[in-house]
């Protein structure tokens, strides 16, 4: 293939691939404030290109043109059940990878085919759990754009929690656009409007081999996507929690504050126990007095009483979810009182409402709390008045339904 002038610009090397139905050449991913001239292929069919094995290399960059002998297309969706999405993996077109190494800087990234990874046998993620992940979504518009919701957050948690792990970690600069990058070229998996929306996972781990308790010598970012839809089966119905006052999530000092892999295999047991007796899932409570909430296994929990909305301080036993975070400025927004501070089991269980929040759920209200056998329930089995206006209000602004006066959503043109 023949490429015609291409203009320095922002690096790095990313692959141009053919799709499993079609032949892909990806759209500009740099900036949604820049033009881009059209991407073409010279002298090739598209069979000759569907038949390739080996994806074509390019650098894509500014201003970047091709001969105008063929313009690919990538706007038709992909062939499944949209109005029955559950939270499953569902395998899609590309995945990105970058990588550095101990002491190094990220450089180089790239997209590839989605397919399964090599890692040495003594990588430091598998035998000793070196490794951090994010979890962000794209929405699609009603007029098709793509919207992404404060990847600019995730980046910064990254970043912290690679510090706290030891890890090398992108830029922020180099973690937003490796995302629109990595959306862009799977956007035929973006559900349609209203249908769901496209899960994004940013991987980081240690990759290199290292036998002795010690940092890798290598680290890889990657970044895979999946269609998806609620992740309770309850969808946007109240979920029942259970209280565990045995086992726990994190403890001062911990890792309980950043998004380490190891975090989540922790709760597993307890989780499984909970969901074999009819629970949703489980509220964890502090290791120390055992009467302080914290978090449910994979989201932040919020109490309301009257007019006051409370949820667990972050104190490095938290995570600091986004979706939290976001949920706390839009209630203020809102007029509601929102305090962060030690919330008890007492006052859970006294509570008129009771949510929770996170990238996977958004927002999930909770129709009962199990505690000690005693069982307390919220409302009439539906969801609550600010619970509802809450969720609302998050999600139009979401999947660009309101103005965002917050600005905190980037659109992928």
């Amino acid at each position: 293939m023949e490429s015609g002038a291409v203009l320095a610009g922002l690096q790095p090397n990313y692959l141009l691939c053919p799709s499993r139905h079609s032949f892909v050449l990806l759209p500009p991913f740099f900036s949604t404030k820049t033009n881009f001239s059209a991407l073409s292929l010279k002298n090739q069919t598209l069979s000759s290109l569907a038949s390739t094995r080996q994806p074509l290399s390019y650098s894509i960059r500014r201003h970047a043109t091709l001969s105008d002998t063929y313009s690919i297309q990538t706007d038709e969706l992909a062939d499944i059940d949209w109005d029955n999405l559950g939270f499953g993996f569902q395998p899609t077109d590309y995945m990105y990878i970058m990588k550095c190494t101990k002491g190094g800087n990220f450089s180089n990234g790239e997209l590839q085919r989605f397919g399964k990874i090599e890692l040495s046998p003594s990588a430091g993620i598998l035998n000793y759990g070196q490794g951090l992940f994010e979890g962000l979504k794209a929405y699609r518009k009603e007029d098709g754009n793509i919207l992404l919701f404060r990847p600019e957050e995730n980046a910064l948690r990254m970043r912290l929690g690679a510090e706290r792990m030891c890890m090398p970690s992108p830029t922020v600069e180099q973690f937003v656009e490796a995302v629109k990058a990595t959306v862009l070229a799977n956007k035929r998996w973006v559900p349609p409007f209203g249908k769901g929306s496209l899960y994004i996972r940013p991987l980081l781990m240690g990759s290199g081999a290292v036998l002795g308790l010690a940092p890798a010598p290598e680290y890889t970012f990657l970044i895979y996507v999946s269609p998806v839809g609620n992740y309770f089966k309850e969808g946007l119905a109240p979920i029942n929690l259970i209280v565990e006052h045995e086992l726990h999530r994190a403890t001062p000092g911990g890792t309980g504050g950043v998004k380490t892999i190891g975090n989540y295999a922790a709760v597993l047991k307890a989780q499984s126990a909970a969901k074999a007796l009819g629970y949703s899932d489980v509220l964890y409570l502090d290791c120390v007095h055992k009467k302080y909430l914290e978090e449910v296994s994979s989201c932040n929990i919020f109490v309301v009483k009257d007019n006051i909305i409370s949820t667990p301080a972050i104190k490095g036993t938290i995570l600091p979810g986004i979706t939290r975070k976001s949920i706390i400025d839009v209630a203020r927004s809102q007029g509601f009182q929102v305090e962060e501070r030690q919330v008890t089991v007492d006052e859970l269980l006294e509570a008129d409402e009771v949510f929770c929040t996170g990238t996977a759920v958004v927002l999930s209200p909770v129709g009962s709390i199990t505690y000690r056998g005693k069982r307390v329930s919220y409302g009439n089995d539906g969801i609550g008045v600010v619970s509802q206006q809450l969720y609302s209000g998050l999600t139009r602004l979401q999947m660009g339904i309101t103005e965002d006066t917050m600005n905190w959503t980037l659109e992928l043109r």
